[in-house]
């Protein structure tokens, strides 16, 4: 039984927004190119395409837009956008789950620009020999919405997102093809580099020492491009040995294993995902997935070092929480939270900031007007009393700072906690 592409109410949650945004309707064929009833938008089909479609003709053409369109979209693992049979944008984005095929979800039925005298006798020899009505044709043309590039592309990404985000498919195959298709263009590129500059090309040793920096430091951007580098360089030497392609790999494993120790991951514990990554690379058959598979370690190996390094961090800024939660109400200065905390007032600032997000000159208020509100809640004393207990020695200011962080005044807030 072949499994239903998704229901309507799911369509739903995918067209509001998508109309929200962008104002085009939506069409969804299953894997026939035949358009699925529940899924269409009420304008998926505007006056032109309902007049190209009067024709068996014109019909015809459109599903195999479709079928041509949806081939491309699972094939690349992302949305596919072309002129159709007709002369108008049409988009496409693959609907999978897993690694089946079950259909795809249309939109554009637009311009790139407004339509001149050349564009419609475009449109006139794309038509030629459909029986349709050119006069209503023409007039049509003029009523088509008109999008640019750049937001046509943009409402494919939004629909890829909302589409997965909106139903129960699985878009793991989509991803995974998209990035080996993003990844072997960039490939691509620097194989080109590399012949123009030094023909048969040398193994650039220097890269893996670049590449073991990048990991240490948590440079995810930085650490991909030299991975892409020496892949290429790789490529560049042997051409379709996937062989020599995996002995590469085992090494160049090997190397993100030890900077991932070097950047704090424990040793024991990068051993045995090493072990399970080699187990990997030995069942890939296909160069493309490798390249891809290894990039996805390099990111596993960099979260890694980046949990470590906030862990460190967390631990570092631990002395300053607690010395200001002893002390919060005492006339304290950066420098003595620094002191207690064996950092200079740079480094603790930029750190404390770092992992939560607050000043420490903040986050001490933070302490202190907490402070305040239990004293207003659970005590009868008066807010002069409040102001000096929490660290104030000012009233004025006291009140002042407890409106920003509360929008109220210390005096409201005790009112309206104590109804």
């Amino acid at each position: 039984m072949e499994k239903v592409l998704f229901t309507k109410e799911e369509f739903e949650k995918i067209e509001a927004p998508f109309l929200s945004n962008f104002e085009l309707s939506l069409e969804t064929t299953d894997i026939h190119g035949k358009n699925v009833a529940h899924a269409c938008g009420k304008n998926c089909h505007p006056e032109f395409c309902k007049i190209v479609r009067k024709s068996p003709a014109g019909l015809k053409r459109c599903q195999q837009d479709r079928l041509r369109s949806m081939k491309m979209a699972f094939e690349t693992g992302q949305p596919y956008i072309t002129i159709c049979h007709a002369g108008i944008v049409l988009a496409c984005v693959p609907a999978m789950d897993k690694d089946k095929p079950l259909g795809g979800i249309f939109f554009g039925k637009c311009l790139w620009n407004s339509p001149d005298e050349m564009l419609i006798e475009d449109i006139d020899k794309r038509l030629k020999g459909i029986r349709i009505n050119r006069n209503k044709l023409r007039s049509s043309i003029e009523k088509l919405p008109i999008l640019p590039g750049r937001k046509i592309h943009e409402a494919a990404e939004f629909l890829f997102v909302l589409l997965y985000e909106s139903t129960g498919l699985d878009p793991y195959v989509i991803q995974w093809r998209r990035q080996r298709s993003q990844q072997q263009s960039e490939i691509s590129e620097l194989i080109k580099e590399h012949k123009e500059r030094t023909g048969a090309g040398q193994y650039p040793l220097d890269a893996e020492k670049q590449l073991m920096e990048k990991v240490k430091i948590g440079d995810r951007t930085g650490a991909k491009e030299v991975l892409n580098m020496i892949l290429a360089s790789i490529m560049l030497r042997d051409p379709g040995n996937i062989s020599v392609l995996k002995a590469r790999m085992l090494e160049l494993l090997s190397i993100l294993g030890r900077s991932a120790v070097e950047g704090g991951v424990d040793i024991n514990f990068m051993l045995e995902k090493n072990l399970d990554y080699i187990n990997r690379v030995l069942q890939i058959d296909n160069q493309q997935d490798l390249c891809v598979w290894l990039t996805n370690a390099l990111n596993d190996f960099i979260e890694l070092v980046y949990s470590i390094q906030d862990k460190k961090r967390v631990s570092q800024i631990k002395p300053a929480i607690d010395f200001i939660k002893s002390h919060f109400n005492e006339q304290i200065t950066l420098e003595d939270v620094a002191h207690n905390s064996h950092l200079s007032v740079s480094r603790l600032s930029h750190i404390f900031k770092e992992q939560t997000g607050l000043t420490i000159v903040d986050y001490i208020t933070k302490e202190r007007i907490e402070y305040a509100k239990e004293l207003l809640i659970s005590t009868n004393k008066n807010c002069t009393e409040i102001c000096f207990d929490a660290g104030y020695n000012n009233q004025s200011y006291f009140t002042r700072t407890f409106k920003e962080v509360s929008g109220v005044t210390p005096r409201q807030f005790r009112e309206m906690n104590r109804r």
